[in-house]
């Protein structure tokens, strides 16, 4: 008998023991909802989303504020130290007052035994009481006091919808509690005690006489002074609740969708993103008034990559359609702002050099027939003046020389995800603004340059980075640095001194402002227009996003420039000084520069000629321009005057071409308005010849027209259908172009 009883009494035992052991679920709030809590870089709040349960709980934090864990312990369970989940001593008690007051007057729980009551949420009788004591037990076994005080500190209701001490400091003092009085951390050790009993907006008085009757208890257990406790009882008691700090919004509810209910901490750098919400908001309000009504901007640190301040729109104060859009992160049509990024690859493929001349004609590429922005032509510009003042012509000579697909493909492997079409989708448009980039892709693109440059940054971050050669990103960074657009932006705004490489950008019918600049330290993205899409008469990223642009910079620290020292990958060689090409044999000027390592695959100076006289008794080595860009380039460079030993090279050989039409292209397609008597409307058409002094003869579909000399237009009578333009000049060459007139 004894050893049955012994036997059963062991199994009940290890019955127990095993029940004891596996009594606690892995996760005792495994079902919990929790609030999105998203941080800045320090841990500082930027904002926060209500759980799916209503609740403004936030997810456990790695630390609480010591007096608020001093001042719950001696409100709640001062042996807490000291137990192993349950305390006699506390029990008893409790039964004691609940029966000489004959109602339920005090629980005698302890932070732990209230931990397993709160993931339970059973209804408090006897019962329950003993399973919550064996169960505490156990948590005790399994995890450090301090743990379980941030469990219980993170569960435990304050009033309301707010569960936990870090959503309570929060809503209550409107701060994270780095700086908690005693009589803060007081008020809310007894608030969640009883939170529907005592709450700062009713039974106040009630409330604050329990605070300091704590703050006495502190006092006279030694935790603080004579003084402390005068002044911390004489402390107001908490006021009205805080609203939530709602910094980059746009920001915080993107972390609210990918990262639901979780603690994000996020690179943003809190005190700058308060100073970029200013500078936006204060910008915004200005260009409302020209119907520009949205604006976003980021910051980008080049050392990390990453944001430190982002402003996904601005001025949320003021209704709109599309205020909640994160332009940030919205595709959108790129502008001018991709053309330093052609410029550098070009570069480091050896297909240009800085000062390599680019043709800025008139040309019809198959139908399209890009336009500067001020509608004139330099016949010939340098390649990083070119980009300086945004030529769109020349930036489309250099793309079909490149090649849009394979421009493409290295837009993609530089990060720009938003051109998600194959490669062969993309035409000579795409330097121009055919393809849609992201405000926060770009300017990260700009600042990974940078890192690049300069040799900072983890290197995975460069695995497939495509802009590889250094002399390259600096000239790049140079021509960006040099840029001058006086035509659409008022420079008595723009206060900054500093050096800062930039550019801008404005895509087709004024939907788009673009502004990208960047420094050794930051790189600053700023677009302005509509979020909605509509167009604003005026809007130019030159004069709306580029002196938002200045002033975000403004709130930076100071930096230099980038140092040439880096660009070690560069070579030296001898250029013409008047084309920029490898100098050829009849360069006559030539300067030593170094220049992208691949700049010896580049052709050599096309221009500079040995010109024959006719009698072949005198020679010169010119400077020679095709008719077209030297037709414009003229106008421009008073230096540059056709001799005549150029008139007797055109004369006397017969491999050269002394002229070319100007307008229309050979192939184009006209559309001509009808006149009153319903003729066609004249087209007026223009060739350029490199002998001033030349005359040219113009024939359509067989029949004379006329001659001309010095400036060389004719209109021209048109009817429809596909007719032939022929020109003859007094030498005997001949240029012709067919018109479609529709």
């Amino acid at each position: 008998m004894r050893r049955t009883v012994k036997y059963a009494a062991a199994m009940a035992a290890g019955f127990i023991l095993l029940l004891w052991f596996f009594c606690l679920p892995r996760d005792l709030f495994e079902n919990t909802a929790y609030s999105t809590v998203v941080t800045d870089r320090n841990g500082h709040l930027l904002g926060a989303r209500i759980a799916d349960d209503g609740q403004c709980r936030f997810p456990p934090a790695d630390s609480l504020p010591q007096k608020f864990v001093t001042a719950l312990i001696e409100f709640e369970d001062r042996t807490f130290w000291r137990h192993i989940g349950a305390s006699p001593k506390a029990l008893v008690r409790a039964a004691v007052q609940n029966i000489r007051g004959g109602r339920i007057l005090s629980g005698g729980s302890t932070l732990t035994m209230q931990v397993i009551r709160l993931s339970r949420r059973k209804p408090r009788t006897i019962w329950q009481k003993i399973v919550e004591i064996f169960m505490a037990t156990r948590l005790e076994a399994r995890c450090s006091k301090e743990e379980i005080l941030r469990i219980y500190a993170t569960h435990a209701p304050f009033g309301g919808n707010v569960v936990g001490i870090d959503a309570a400091l929060w809503r209550y003092l409107g701060n994270d509690g780095s700086e908690l009085s005693w009589a803060e951390a007081a008020t809310l050790a007894v608030l969640q005690n009883a939170p529907s009993s005592v709450h700062l907006s009713r039974n106040r008085d009630a409330l604050l006489a329990k605070r300091n009757r704590l703050l006495r208890r502190l006092y006279t257990q030694g935790y603080l002074s004579e003084l402390e406790y005068e002044l911390s009882a004489e402390e107001p008691l908490i006021g009205e609740p805080y609203p939530m700090p709602q910094y980059a919004p746009h920001l915080v509810e993107r972390c609210n969708a990918v990262q639901h209910g979780e603690r994000i901490r996020t690179h943003i750098d809190l005190p700058l993103q308060k100073r970029l919400e200013e500078v936006v908001n204060r910008w915004s309000q200005e260009l409302s008034s020209e119907r520009v009504n949205d604006l976003a901007a980021v910051v980008v640190e080049v050392r990390s990559g990453e944001a430190v301040a982002c402003c996904g729109n601005s001025d949320m104060n003021r209704e709109r359609e599309g205020k909640w859009i994160d332009i940030s992160r919205a595709p959108r049509s790129s502008g001018s702002i991709l053309k330093p990024l052609l410029y550098c690859a070009a570069l480091q493929e050896g297909i240009l050099l800085p000062q390599m001349l680019l043709p800025d004609v008139p040309t019809d590429f198959g139908g399209f027939v890009p336009k500067n922005f001020d509608g004139t032509f330099t016949g010939a510009v340098p390649a990083d003046e070119a980009l300086s003042l945004s030529l769109n012509v020349p930036s489309v000579h250099l793309l079909k020389e490149y090649g849009t697909m394979r421009f493409a493909e290295l837009l993609k492997n530089a990060g720009l995800s938003s051109l998600n079409k194959t490669n062969n989708h993309y035409g000579l448009s795409l330097v121009l603004g055919g393809a849609e980039v992201r405000l926060l892709d770009i300017t990260k693109l700009y600042a990974n340059m940078a890192a690049w440059y300069q040799g900072v940054g983890d290197s995975i971050r460069f695995a497939n980075f495509p802009f590889a050669d250094r002399m390259a990103l600096h000239a790049t960074f140079e021509a960006m640095r040099n840029v001058r657009r006086p035509d659409q932006m008022d420079w008595r705004r723009v206060t900054s001194t500093r050096q800062i490489g930039w550019k801008t950008g404005t895509s087709y019918g004024s939907r788009d402002g673009w502004a990208i600049g960047i420094t050794p330290e930051y790189a600053v993205g700023v677009w302005t227009g509509n979020a909605n899409g509509s167009s604003a008469p005026g809007l130019t990223g030159a004069r709306t996003a580029g002196p938002v642009m200045f002033d975000i910079f403004n709130l930076l620290p100071p930096t230099g420039w980038f140092d040439v020292q880096h660009a070690t990958d560069g070579i030296k060689a001898t250029l013409c000084h008047q084309s920029g090409h490898i100098a050829g044999r009849n360069c006559t000027e030539t300067v030593q520069s170094v220049v992208p390592k691949n700049a010896q695959k580049s052709r050599s100076c096309p221009y500079c000629q040995e010109v024959i006289a006719a009698d072949n008794t005198e020679t010169e080595r010119c400077f020679v321009l095709p008719p077209v860009m030297e037709h414009y380039y003229r106008k421009t460079h008073s230096t540059y005057q056709p001799t005549t030993l150029k008139t007797m090279q055109i004369a006397s050989r017969t491999d050269v071409q002394p002229m070319h039409f100007i307008y229309p292209a050979d192939g184009s397609v006209v559309s001509l308005p009808v006149q009153s008597d319903g003729t066609l409307a004249a087209l007026n058409c223009s060739v350029a010849h490199a002998d001033p002094t030349a005359e040219i003869f113009w024939h359509l579909d067989n029949s004379y027209l006329g001659s001309t000399t010095d400036i060389h237009q004719m209109s021209v009578l048109f009817s429809r259908g596909i007719h032939r333009l022929v020109v003859v000049d007094s030498y005997g060459y001949e240029q012709s172009v067919t018109v479609i007139v529709m």
